[in-house]
C-alpha cells in the first residue's frame, strides 16, 4: 500500500512539473513581458526572458524590455548587451540610440559609445551633445611633494657607518619637489582619441659629500615630461591604447675633484639627460569584467628594460560606482624577466563625489604604470605606494580632484676607492605628496 502512494505521488510531482515546464509561445512571451514591463517588475521581467530564451523564444521587443529592466536598476553593464543586440536589428528609433549610448556611457565605455553616435539621428546627436572631432577635455594639476625624514637625513653620520676614511663618499637626499601638468583629450574620428600631456616637475635635493670633512650644497633639477596617447577601438570593442612618453630635463652636479697640486676641491656643475617610455595597452569588456594587458619598453637613467602588467576590473554592481582592479607587473632584470610588483586600485562613487585609491607594493625601480604615464625616472626604488583620490563636480561640465600619495623611498649613499665604487649604504625616507587639480568636460 505504501508503495502505492509513494509511486502516486512521485506521478504527482512530474505532472505539476510538466505542467510548469509547458512550452511557451511567442505570442504569451510577448504579453507576459509587456505586461511585466507596464507594471515596473524588473527582477521578474528579468528572469521570465531568461526563461523564454531557454526555449528559444527572443525578438526585438524582449531585448529591448531586458535591457530596460536592467537599466532602470542601475545594472548598465549587463542592460547594454540587450540594447546593442536590439539595436543591430533596427536601429531607426531614437529612444533606442540613447539607451544603446548611455548604458555604454554609464558602463565606463566611452569609446564604444561615440563610437555608436555618428550614425544615431541628428536629433539625438544635439540632444546627448555628440561631435565627431574636437577637444574632449582639458585639466590642469599641480602638487607637491616632501621628504619627511630630510632633516634627519642631512644630518646623519654616513661617514662613520661607512667607515669612511680617506675614501670618498657621497649621498644626494630629496628635500621636495612641486610639478604643474596640463592636459588636453580631442577626437579625431568618432572611435578614436588623442590625449596629450606636459608636466613639469623641480626637485630640490641636498648633495652631501664627504671626502676628509664634510661639505654640503643645494642642488636643483627641472624636468619636463610630454605624453602622448592615442586610444580606438578595434572590431566591437577591443580597446588599443599605444603612449610614447618622452622626458628631458637638467640638473645639478656637486662633486670633488682634484686639482693639479692634489689639493682637494669641489664645484657645482650642469647635467643634462633624456629618457624615452613605450607602452602599448589593449582591453576589454565581457559583462562585469574587463581584462587588460600592458606592454612598456624604454631607458631610464642609462639603463633599458622591458615590462609586462596584466589585470581585470571587476564591476560588482554592474556600473562605474564600484570597481576594483587586481594588477600585476614583470619585468626584465639582472636576473632575467620576472614578477617585480603587484597592485589593487578600485573606486566608488558616494553621492555626486566619487573616490578612488591605489596600492602598490614590490621591487618599484624605474617603474613604469598607468599605460606609461607615470615613470619612476628619479634615483631609488621602492616596495610600497599607496595613493587616495577624491573627485567631486561643480555643475555639468568642471570636475575637481584633491590626491595624497605615500610612498616610501630607499637610495644609496655611495663610497668610492681610487674612483671606484667600493661600498654603499642604503637608507629609506618617506615622501608625501599633495595635489590638486579642475578639468573641463567638453
Amino acid at each position: 500500500m505504501s508503495k502505492r502512494i509513494v509511486l502516486i505521488c512521485l506521478f504527482m510531482v512530474s505532472l505539476i512539473a510538466a505542467q510548469a515546464q509547458e512550452k511557451l509561445n511567442y505570442a504569451e512571451v510577448d504579453k507576459q513581458s509587456y505586461e511585466l514591463f507596464l507594471e515596473e517588475k524588473w527582477p521578474e521581467l528579468i528572469q521570465f526572458s531568461t526563461e523564454a530564451r531557454k526555449q528559444g523564444i527572443d525578438f526585438f521587443y524582449l531585448q529591448v524590455r531586458t535591457g530596460i529592466a536592467w537599466y532602470n536598476q542601475g545594472k548598465y553593464r549587463n542592460a547594454a548587451p540587450w540594447f546593442l543586440k536590439a539595436y543591430a536589428n533596427d536601429q531607426s528609433f531614437e529612444w533606442l540610440q540613447e539607451y544603446v549610448y548611455y548604458s555604454l556611457v554609464f558602463s565606463g565605455r566611452y569609446l564604444e559609445a561615440n563610437k555608436y553616435a555618428p550614425f544615431f539621428s541628428d536629433t539625438m546627436k544635439k540632444k546627448i551633445g555628440f561631435q565627431e572631432t574636437g577637444v574632449t577635455r582639458l585639466a590642469f594639476e599641480t602638487g607637491y611633494s616632501f621628504n619627511q625624514d630630510f632633516e634627519e637625513l642631512k644630518t646623519r653620520a654616513f661617514s662613520t657607518e661607512a667607515n669612511l676614511g680617506e675614501d670618498y663618499g657621497e649621498g644626494f637626499f630629496l628635500k621636495n619637489y612641486s610639478f604643474h601638468s596640463f592636459d588636453l583629450s580631442h577626437r579625431v574620428a568618432p572611435n578614436f582619441s588623442l590625449n596629450h600631456n606636459l608636466t613639469y616637475i623641480g626637485v630640490n635635493r641636498e648633495a652631501m659629500v664627504d671626502w676628509s670633512g664634510q661639505t654640503n650644497s643645494p642642488i636643483r633639477i627641472n624636468q619636463f615630461n610630454y605624453y602622448i596617447n592615442p586610444v580606438w577601438i578595434i572590431g566591437k570593442k577591443l580597446n588599443i591604447s599605444p603612449s610614447l612618453n618622452l622626458i628631458f630635463g637638467s640638473g645639478d652636479v656637486y662633486a670633488g675633484y682634484l686639482n693639479r697640486d692634489s689639493s682637494k676641491a669641489y664645484s657645482l656643475t650642469k647635467t643634462s639627460y633624456s629618457d624615452a617610455v613605450f607602452s602599448t595597452a589593449v582591453w576589454s569588456d565581457f559583462g562585469n569584467f574587463s581584462p587588460g594587458l600592458e606592454f612598456n619598453a624604454g631607458k631610464i637613467n642609462d639603463s633599458k628594460f622591458t615590462q609586462l602588467s596584466s589585470w581585470i576590473t571587476y564591476y560588482p554592481l554592474s556600473n562605474t560606482k564600484l570597481y576594483i582592479t587586481p594588477k600585476v607587473y614583470f619585468k626584465s632584470g639582472a636576473g632575467g624577466f620576472g614578477w617585480n610588483a603587484m597592485g589593487i586600485s578600485g573606486g566608488a562613487t558616494l553621492g555626486k563625489i566619487h573616490l578612488s585609491g591605489q596600492y602598490l607594493f614590490g621591487e618599484m625601480e624605474n617603474f613604469v604604470e598607468s599605460a606609461g604615464y607615470v615613470i619612476s625616472n628619479f634615483p631609488g626604488k621602492s616596495d610600497r605606494k599607496i595613493m587616495g583620490s577624491v573627485y567631486f563636480p561643480l555643475g555639468k561640465k568642471y570636475q575637481f580632484v584633491f590626491r595624497y600619495i605615500n610612498q616610501n623611498v630607499t637610495e644609496k649613499y655611495q663610497v668610492y676607492t681610487g674612483g671606484y665604487k667600493s661600498n654603499a649604504l642604503e637608507y629609506t625616507y618617506l615622501k608625501h605628496t599633495i595635489t590638486g587639480g579642475i578639468s573641463w568636460n567638453f
